[in-house]
């Protein structure tokens, strides 16, 4: 049953002051430098985890008390078929693994043909679908005590793995951010799909077969509403802007362990987003939002050609049918709805600019709120404002974890729920020259099933990083 514009005004009316005392504090406390500040502390209270100390090994900056240890390293180490562990970490979930271990599921965010790339993910026999592809996945087993890894190919022969999502039942979706087709950039199948990885049974990943019922467009995330069967996905695309999507299964459809790859092309609907204010007026992009606490109401519209045949998804809407915006990254599912984030906002988008937001969308209430703002960072090369937020977790310990994705410096950076951020860890790992510097984002943020250990990639030269310390409670 759609929401209609007259619901959703008289929903918003009794909330409306409380919106705007809501949003003018927002504004302040994100804007860069503001609160964010060295030492982690706000308004006088303790908050974050204190200055980031350098890594006399040049690989990541923490506070005082916090420790990493090397997981993986492309080039560097090897799988247990004895290649190179691949190139471009990307999008990464945490398993509980057995005899305490833990499995982690790491994209490889390779879009050129296999036969460019030094260290491709390997083509394991049964495993490969595109054989001209260079990207995929590989699992990660890391012992109860940290004191062994191994790690082998769990998919193989996809292009552009970005980001995706863990399931309730046990096992990754893997996105290409990628809409290129057979015939085009060397490649021998379509691309631009969302695949089942399980971290427990290689075998259920032979002959890949990808989810053609969600769409075939410039895939970023997905998350699964556990209660409802939803799938939400989100596109990282321009011109026009790309947008967030929601999957409805078909009638009967129970998910499960590799029941996705069963479905019809046409299964279920996917569709896109209508936005509309407390006014009920309708929004063309989340970049209109200028204030914390802001919601939007939120119809959908059926997307008419899911496999994108002739036309792009994000192409087969005019102006004023859908609501987009600009680089639709990380998602994470937390507190009974999706976090997802919009990383910046320039002249692609018809609102304001900001270098980054995170809106939470309420399945129940079917509305967007947005929960973090960060304004237009006037510095990226010197360490203190955030910008360019990409993938995202929902902290065990309160707020959110990001994967800064921006320019110059790039960070790990939690977020209150209240709008205050704290920086994480730096990244030090030079990939420029001393005059020049130049740093990889960080990506695949995710905590341990237990809660104590933090992983995160340096998507270059492709490093996984296991994270410990002191964690404590962050914000509400």
């Amino acid at each position: 049953m759609p929401l209609t514009r007259r619901d959703f005004v008289q929903r918003s009316a009794t909330a409306g002051a409380g919106l705007a005392i809501a949003g003018s504090a927002g504004v302040l406390a994100t804007a860069p430098g503001a609160l964010a500040v060295e030492g982690g502390h706000a308004a006088g209270a303790a908050f974050g985890y204190g200055p980031l100390l350098p890594d006399p090994d040049g690989i990541v900056a923490l506070p005082a008390g916090f420790a990493y240890r090397v997981l993986t390293h492309a080039g560097v180490t090897r799988l247990e078929s004895g290649e190179f562990t691949p190139a471009d970490h990307d999008g990464t979930a945490a398993f509980e693994g057995p005899r305490g271990s833990v499995l982690l599921v790491n994209n490889h965010e390779i879009g050129d043909p296999v036969s460019d790339v030094e260290h491709p993910v390997p083509h394991a026999e049964g495993l490969v679908y595109d054989p001209a592809a260079a990207g995929g996945c590989t699992v990660v087993q890391v012992s109860k005590h940290g004191d062994h890894v191994a790690e082998w190919v769990g998919i193989a022969g996809t292009a552009d793995n970005c980001a995706g999502g863990s399931t309730p039942w046990g096992t990754w979706l893997t996105c290409e951010e990628t809409e290129v087709r057979a015939g085009e950039d060397g490649m021998t199948k379509d691309h631009g799909y969302v695949f089942e990885v399980d971290p427990y049974d290689v075998r259920a990943g032979r002959d890949p077969r990808p989810v053609k019922a969600l769409g075939r467009f410039e895939h970023e995330a997905v998350v699964v509403d556990p209660r409802r069967g939803h799938l939400y996905l989100t596109e990282d695309a321009d011109e026009p802007n790309g947008m967030f999507y929601r999957w409805t299964p078909p009638r009967g459809f129970e998910h499960g362990r590799g029941r996705l790859r069963t479905l019809a092309d046409d299964a279920g609907k996917l569709q896109a987003p209508r936005c509309f204010d407390s006014g009920g007026r309708f929004v063309d992009d989340l970049s209109r939002a200028t204030r914390i606490g802001t919601v939007y109401g939120v119809d959908w519209a059926d997307v008419p050609d899911r496999d994108a045949r002739e036309v792009s998804v994000r192409r087969q809407f005019a102006d004023g049918e859908v609501t987009r915006a600009r680089k639709l990254e990380g998602m994470w599912w937390g507190d009974g709805g999706a976090y997802l984030v919009s990383s910046y906002a320039r002249d692609e988008s018809p609102g304001a600019p900001h270098d980054g937001s995170v809106w939470f969308y309420d399945p129940s209430r079917r509305t967007l709120t947005l929960k973090v703002l960060l304004g237009v960072n006037p510095d990226p090369l010197s360490d203190g404002p955030l910008d360019g937020p990409d993938n995202i977790t929902v902290s065990p310990y309160g707020g959110l974890i990001l994967a800064e994705d921006g320019e110059g410096v790039q960070h790990l950076f939690g977020a209150a729920l209240d709008g205050r951020t704290y920086a994480l860890a730096r990244n030090e790992v030079n990939i420029g020259s001393a005059e020049e510097p130049e740093y990889s984002e960080f990506t695949g943020v995710c905590f341990s099933p237990d809660g104590s250990t933090l992983y995160a990639n340096i998507q270059e030269p492709g490093i996984m990083l296991a994270i410990t310390g002191p964690w404590r409670r962050q914000g509400r």
